[in-house]
């Protein structure tokens, strides 16, 4: 589970630990990355790594794997870039997208899939953004990055398939993270742009990662479950 020390990841860890699963998160401050193993309880794996570069994200599948044996499931999430639009964001801005929401996420699905194909069993969920079906013109560099990300998920999908590995993504709106509390001045704010006039809670978010990567989800692969209280608003969302 990376990048699992707050907000998306942190939430969907407690959910798959609730569901009985070994889980090992990752976060850069250990402190904080202590702090959100305890909150998960039991036993939990604590690795220290940076997942916003290719390398980090090689690295934390490959402890993962080192210390638990084996990873049956890959939840690939990472921070997002600042924002901007077309006007404000530099060249430079949009490679620190790519290698932290594409090249970073590729890495960890290069080193996990395989020995998942291997013992015909596998659960890959990416926690990726409404962004991905309906750009959002404020955050330019990641809505680029995680739709690049999305056609990757969508390819891989139907090339592992018939190994018994499901490949899908959750697509979360507004939710009420430390994210989104630096960018929007209250949650009371930030539910106004939402239909369902709230914003949604980590925790219910990750119960929606258990389910794509249970075994009860066997028959969903190459498909993107939007969790964003109908903010979305195209047809094919």
């Amino acid at each position: 589970m990376a990048a699992s020390s707050a907000g998306l990841g942190l939430g969907a860890a407690k959910a798959l630990a609730e569901e009985g699963v070994r889980v090992a998160i990752s976060g850069r401050d250990p402190e904080r990355l202590a702090k959100a193993a305890a909150d998960i309880g039991g036993d939990v794996i604590a690795i220290e790594a940076d997942v916003s570069k290719p390398d980090g994200g090689r690295g934390f599948v490959e402890a993962a794997i080192a210390q638990l044996g084996q990873v049956d499931i890959l939840v690939t999430n990472a921070g997002g870039p600042p924002p901007g639009t077309f006007a404000s964001t530099e060249p430079a801005a949009y490679q620190d997208a790519i290698d932290m929401n594409l090249l970073s996420m590729i890495e960890m699905c290069r080193v996990a899939i395989p020995p998942m194909q291997e013992r015909k069993w596998g659960r890959v969920c990416a926690i990726t953004s409404v962004g991905v079906k309906q750009p959002i013109e404020y955050l330019m560099a990641s809505s680029v990055a995680r739709a690049g990300y999305t056609s990757f998920l969508k390819i891989t999908a139907t090339e592992v398939a018939a190994d018994g590995v499901t490949v899908n993504s959750c697509q979360p709106g507004t939710h009420w993270t430390d994210r989104v509390a630096k960018i929007v001045p209250d949650e009371a704010t930030a539910a106004k742009a939402v239909p369902a006039k709230i914003t949604g809670d980590p925790y219910q978010f990750g119960q929606a990662v258990a389910f794509l990567c249970s075994e009860q989800a066997r028959f969903i692969t190459g498909t993107g479950l939007l969790v964003d209280g109908g903010q979305t608003s195209g047809l094919l969302g």
